[in-house]
């Protein structure tokens, strides 16, 4: 047991986070449970990015009823591909993504030929409340299907890579790229198997890669190198995700995004309890660099002073920046 707290207290001073610390110091202390509601359902979490002129995968209908599910076919109309996600679901649990059609079936993005009704039933078990948080009734979101930036072909398998930003009070603190493998099932979701690499918040350029909780240097499904990949656009990626402050209001965030090769940057979702792995992909804590947010929070705050999205995103650059 000693041995234990030895070692917690080594990372500790390391600046390693804990979920405790996360959730006292933090979530509870930054996130007022009022605003829980536009990050934790993703129709409302849409809709006020489009309203701020955010731009997001195009939404195409919502299903709230069993009878809606009637209305399926005319929201699809004559797409070939699209998503359906459950508005409150976590973890990518319950989306079902559809890459093409066969004939009068549907093919998934694993492959799968699945019938017309088989995915009214995947549409009911979201409004069941199968996926959502807490198992309370839930909506169907019927929306634009992302095709990945080239630039991801050599280090993702099947699904689409998102980039994951923490946001402290509108000051972007550390970056992760999550990349689908086989075994999370072209899903960009690191608990089902996916890779999350570290990313500098100066350049965009990758760092290294973890994968189950394992350090490693290339793609177990394609064999390419996922460290050194320069992201494009990144700091369209971090003024986005500093701009979310603005939007939903909590100060403690995370900030999923994609790169879409037609589209460019969209916010995907909003996360009030970012998960910590993020802290292995880029081989740092994230206390030491929340504190030093806090500290020169506080010092503007003195002085009566308040900075931009360019400025907060400049300030966590050159701070934190590995160049």
């Amino acid at each position: 047991m000693f041995g234990l707290w030895k070692t917690w207290k080594a990372l500790e001073a390391q600046g390693i986070m804990g979920i405790n610390r996360r959730n006292a110091d933090y979530v509870l202390k930054y996130n007022k449970r009022s605003l829980y509601p536009i990050v934790d359902d993703k129709i409302i979490t849409k809709e006020r990015a489009i309203k701020a002129g955010i731009h997001v995968p195009e939404m195409y209908g919502i299903i709230s009823t069993e009878k809606e599910i009637d209305n399926l076919a005319t929201i699809v109309g004559g797409r070939s591909d699209f998503v359906i996600k459950p508005a409150q679901g976590a973890g990518g649990d319950g989306i079902l993504v559809i890459a093409d059609r066969f004939e009068e079936r549907y093919r998934t993005v694993s492959g799968k030929i699945i019938s017309h009704e088989e995915i009214e039933h995947q549409i009911s078990s979201i409004l069941t409340g199968l996926y959502s948080l807490g198992g309370h009734r839930d909506r169907a979101l019927i929306e634009y299907r992302v095709t990945p930036d080239q630039i991801f072909k050599s280090i993702s398998y099947e699904g689409v890579p998102d980039i994951r930003i923490i946001v402290l009070m509108g000051y972007p603190i550390m970056a992760m790229l999550r990349l689908p493998t086989r075994q999370s099932g072209g899903k960009a979701n690191l608990h089902q198997g996916a890779i999350g690499v570290g990313v500098d918040l100066a350049t965009g350029l990758t760092l290294r890669g973890t994968w189950l909780n394992n350090i490693i240097s290339k793609h177990p499904d394609t064999t390419n190198a996922v460290d050194g990949v320069q992201l494009p656009n990144w700091d369209g990626f971090m003024k986005l995700a500093a701009g979310c402050y603005e939007l939903c209001g909590l100060g403690y965030i995370g900030v999923d995004m994609v790169l879409d090769q037609d589209k460019g940057p969209l916010i995907l979702e909003l996360n009030a309890r970012p998960g910590l792995n993020i802290q292995i992909a880029n081989d740092c804590g994230l206390t030491h660099r929340a504190h030093a947010v806090e500290a020169h929070l506080a010092e503007l705050a003195k002085n009566g002073e308040k900075e931009t999205v360019e400025e907060r995103v400049k300030f966590t650059q050159g701070l934190f920046g590995h160049v």
